[in-house]
């Protein structure tokens, strides 16, 4: 049952949501910054168009392989907010280790078969020849980044759920910014090309990693002594960890099936229009990793909420949080509408790549408000461990969208695919909002 306590009045929650999302978007806003970095210096080479595709295809083959193990940082942040919620500081701990298990497990697995992966992924995107050499170049180095990329999943998650926003964003930046630094190394000083990227991308994880290492034993060694191994391997505690994984798991596949799809379907066009859409989808990516800190912040604070059965402040927290996150999407509207094509010619000099990608500018005006829903029912419900219905929501939205696409493409080409995209969006918020209702998240609008 839910226990009677005393709510936050708006502003008083408005506060406890920025000292989360605030963190959270400077650290969100740094992912899709390194990736814009990394598009203006593939953009700026010769061949530009080669090099963007690659980098696409490159990178969501790798949204495949790391997106499906997302749920090491999304289940752990519900998961801890809820422990931490119920000042259960050993099933904290216990909730870190298995996690910790897991990404071990998963990216000693990603490494043994690195190579059918990498067949699988290439077969699956159906690169052009001049893009696909280079895309396979970035892949065999990027791939030792496994280890670092997958604990640093877990560990962020479990520092979110810690209700501590802060270090997950010093992090971020700290990482963000080695990889920038080591990526112009690696290009602009040592004269590699997309190889040079990825190198900067393992370097700049590792790194990231030992420092997340480091600061969790000084901040939180005094609850070393809660890690015991019966407990960390009993069977109904890895049963609800795999549950609730598992659901995730599957919505996150879906969701890389359709991003990547997308990638593909746009080399169908032509490597022009396939390079003009990577640039929007960084808009899109840029947009969406902003709005994800309110997610990120709903994970936290719903689990917490849930975890301490306090109702009252739970559906306050969900509905503010709504407000500020569709805020800044449509602020994103706004300036897409006002300066997209600004902002494109910062990823490259091809002037015919910013003709096609100037051309669909239009769909990422009216994405974010669209998209913004989804991303934020999907923190509400991440952090309320409801993860059956985020998986049955996204396997409607899957479905429509191939539906959608099938039914456009013989009329409105590349249009249509942004606009099976579009539809794909609404779904997913459409179908969480109906059914918050039976999950006890009804109070969120």
């Amino acid at each position: 049952g839910w226990a009677v306590s005393s709510p936050q009045n708006c502003s008083d929650m408005d506060r406890t949501i920025l000292r989360l999302a605030i963190p959270n978007i400077i650290s969100n806003l740094s992912i899709p910054l390194l990736s814009a970095v990394d598009a203006a210096l593939m953009g700026h080479l010769p061949g530009a168009e080669a090099y963007l595709s690659a980098i696409a295809i490159a990178t969501g083959i790798f949204n495949f392989i790391y997106w499906g193990l997302g749920f090491l940082r999304m289940g752990t942040t519900g998961l801890t907010a809820q422990a931490h919620g119920a000042k259960d500081e050993q099933e904290e701990v216990l909730i870190l280790g298995r996690g910790m298990l897991v990404a071990l497990l998963g990216s000693a697995l990603v490494l043994v078969f690195q190579v059918p992966l990498a067949r699988i992924g290439f077969w699956f995107m159906d690169p052009a020849p001049e893009a696909a050499e280079i895309a396979r170049g970035y892949y065999d180095v990027r791939i030792f980044a496994a280890p670092a990329t997958l604990s640093l999943y877990v560990l962020t998650g479990w520092f979110l759920g810690k209700q501590n926003a802060i270090f997950p964003m010093v992090l971020s930046i700290l990482g963000n910014i080695a990889n920038v630094g080591l990526n112009l190394w690696f290009v602009k000083g040592m004269g590699m090309k997309a190889e040079g990227i990825a190198w900067g991308t393992v370097g700049a994880q590792y790194l990231s990693l030992a420092v997340a290492i480091g600061y969790g034993w000084w901040k939180y060694r005094g609850l070393a002594h809660h890690l015991e191994m019966r407990l960390l391997l009993q069977a109904r505690a890895l049963g609800r960890f795999f549950a609730v994984n598992g659901d995730i798991i599957v919505r996150t596949l879906c969701l890389v099936l359709v991003f990547n799809y997308f990638i593909a379907a746009s080399g169908d066009f032509g490597l022009r229009i396939q390079s003009g859409n990577s640039l929007l989808l960084q808009l899109l990516f840029i947009m969406s990793y902003l709005v994800d800190g309110f997610a990120f912040t709903a994970e936290s604070l719903v689990g917490k909420y849930k975890g301490a059965g306090d109702a009252q402040n739970l559906r306050l927290a969900i509905r503010r949080i709504f407000y500020w996150g569709i805020g800044i999407a449509a602020l994103f509207s706004l300036v897409y509408g006002l300066g997209g094509g600004w902002l494109l010619g910062l990823f490259t000099d091809d002037q015919r790549v910013l003709r096609v990608a100037d051309e669909y500018l239009g769909w990422m005006v009216a994405m974010p408000v669209v998209a913004a829903f989804s991303f934020i029912w999907d923190g509400i419900y991440l952090g309320a461990t409801a993860s059956a219905p985020m998986r049955n929501g996204m396997l409607i939205s899957t479905a429509v969208f191939f539906l959608a696409w099938w039914l456009l493409n013989p009329v409105l080409d590349n249009h249509g695919l942004w606009l099976a995209m579009m539809v794909f969006m609404a779904v997913r918020g459409i179908t969480l909002a109906l059914f918050a209702k039976k999950n006890g998240l009804s109070a969120a609008v």
